[in-house]
């Protein structure tokens, strides 16, 4: 292979014989792969992350430079998902990989295995980055903070299961104010952190309220302390994102009390250390018990306070009010002084009405009382004699106006029936004198019609196209031999009839003078006109038709 690359650009075309070997561009490509991937099949190569793509594939294209030169690099689907840092435009990486070409491109390029910061100095850069940009977002912002719940029923931990965090928590918690707890198992370091703690903050918030898994009060995110790589996890923008729109209360207890991540800006609440963040969850139950007691004594003292100085008020104000007794003393004897004087009102009341009472019957007579009650009776029998008269003459006139308003009744009742018929008779005689025109104007129409067709149909039509009938006796002649063997022919036309032979040019008469008035007329000329056209010595000789 050495001697391909040596020999063929020094020998010129006069020295090229039959025996030189040719190579088609697929071998010379595959020959240049070759040599790539053997001479760096595994190299460690640090630059600069320039231009950062990744299609829909999930295949991820950057550039690694420097100041002079830049190499193509592609990580594939899987090596991408197993990176712990994702090369980001800007930073300062070493990337570790194998070289190989591109023949479709003719260019060689790096396939990336894993990239890692080149120093500390650049991860703090790239996390100044993401912090500069999500501020801008606002997500920092102190009016997004929600306030935590001062005695939570459920408390939702998210945190590795098998670490010493989870053991902190549950053992502080416990001694403060015992609490139900919810644990969500995650990878608190590694490429599968963030990914799992954005799942687990996401489906807290997921739950249904009072279900049969209710959904927490409050969250702690923790895990211990570790250096910038371990906890770089929790500075993945997928967490700050998560966190900060959870709609749960979040503590986030990550590290120890100088580590700072970025879900530290997020959260509602920063606990330096995960047992800090259960002591930021609920209070100390025996100082509660105990606050509460106090306030439960100061509650009864005040209220002992209250009663006495209501009760002293209310007795100061009594000393001021005059006595039961004096108040009832003075209606109690008028009362009794009323009472006496009653039975002698009463007796004094009966005594003036009886006497009233005799001074009016004393001027009632029963003579009197007869003689009024005889004139009345008599003055009610004499206006009923005269009652009985006028009533029957009342009655008559009545009567006689009942029967003349019948009477008028009957005649305009008897005007408005034969008015009626009247119409009624009208009408149809309207309508029969209609329906006999119309029957008549049918029949007539048909007659017409019949008449048309009977004239259509009869010979007079064809010889008012130029044909004529001749007879002779009254026959019809329908060939030359008998029009040769006659004496005389007629012949009929459209306008009448003219005789050929003895007593020719004569018109026959018809049974309509008029009709044989014009046939007359029309037979001279018709009759002459044979004559005038044989003058023509030029017209040849027809001879005659009979």
């Amino acid at each position: 292979m050495s001697d391909l690359f040596e020999d063929g650009p020094d020998d010129g075309p006069e020295n090229s014989g039959d025996n030189f070997p040719e190579f088609t561009v697929s071998e010379i490509s595959g020959a240049v792969k070759r040599v790539i991937e053997g001479e760096f099949g595994h190299v460690r190569v640090r630059g600069e992350v320039g231009r950062v793509s990744m299609p829909r594939s999930g295949h991820m294209y950057f550039d690694l430079k420097d100041d002079r030169a830049v190499i193509n690099a592609v990580s594939w689907k899987g090596q991408v998902a197993k990176m712990a840092v994702k090369p980001e435009e800007g930073m300062e990486v070493i990337a570790t990989g194998r070289m190989t070409t591109f023949p479709g491109q003719s260019r060689y390029q790096l396939i990336v295995e894993d990239v890692v910061p080149a120093g500390a100095g650049a991860l703090m850069a790239m996390l100044e980055k993401r912090k500069a940009a999500l501020q801008a977002e606002g997500l920092f912002a102190q009016e997004l903070k929600q306030k935590l719940p001062y005695l939570p029923e459920i408390i939702g931990v998210v945190t590795s299961p098998s670490g010493a965090v989870i053991r902190d928590i549950l053992h502080r918690l416990r001694d403060r104010f015992p609490r139900k707890v919810l644990i969500w198992p995650v990878a608190v370091q590694g490429q599968n952190c963030a990914p799992e703690v954005t799942r687990a903050i996401e489906g807290f918030n997921a739950m249904t309220p009072g279900g049969a898994l209710p959904r927490p009060d409050l969250l702690i995110v923790a895990r211990g302390g570790g250096s910038t790589e371990d906890l770089w996890g929790f500075n993945e923008e997928i967490v700050a994102r998560a966190a900060a729109a959870s709609r749960i209360p979040l503590i986030s207890a990550i590290g120890h009390e100088t580590d700072t991540t970025l879900i530290d800006y997020v959260a509602d609440q920063r606990a330096p250390t995960p047992t800090a963040a259960a002591e930021l969850a609920v209070p100390v139950r025996h100082e509660l018990l105990a606050w509460v007691g106090e306030q439960q004594a100061r509650l009864t003292r005040a209220m002992s306070q209250r009663l006495e100085q209501r009760g002293q008020r209310l007795r100061d104000l009594a000393r001021a009010l005059p006595r039961a007794e004096t108040l009832l003393e003075s209606p109690r004897q008028r009362l009794d002084t009323a009472s006496e004087r009653l039975p002698r009102a009463l007796t004094a009341s009966t005594q003036l009405r009886r006497v009233k009472l005799s001074e009016a019957s004393a001027g009632l007579r029963p003579g009197l009382l007869s003689t009024r009650l005889a004139q009345l009776r008599e003055r009610s029998e004499s206006q009923a004699a005269r009652l009985a008269p006028a009533l029957s003459r009342h009655a008559g006139q009545k009567r006689i106006d009942f029967d003349r308003l019948a009477m008028r009744l009957d005649t305009r009742r008897l005007v408005q029936v034969q008015t009626r018929e009247g119409e009624r008779l009208a009408l149809l005689s309207a309508r029969l004198s209609t329906v006999a025109n119309a029957g008549l104007n049918g029949h007539r129409e048909r007659l017409n019609a019949l008449e048309r067709m009977r004239q259509t149909l009869g010979y007079t039509e064809t010889l008012r196209r130029g044909y004529a009938v001749v007879r002779a006796d009254n026959a019809v002649v329908t060939g030359q031999a008998e029009a040769a063997a006659a004496t005389a022919l007629e012949i009929e036309f459209a306008d009448g009839r003219v005789l050929v032979g003895p007593g020719a040019g004569t018109p026959v008469a018809e049974a309509d003078g008029a009709a044989g008035q014009t046939a007359a007329k029309a037979s001279v000329p018709a009759a002459a006109k044979p004559a005038a056209k044989k003058k023509n010595p030029t017209a040849p000789d027809q001879g005659s038709l009979f």
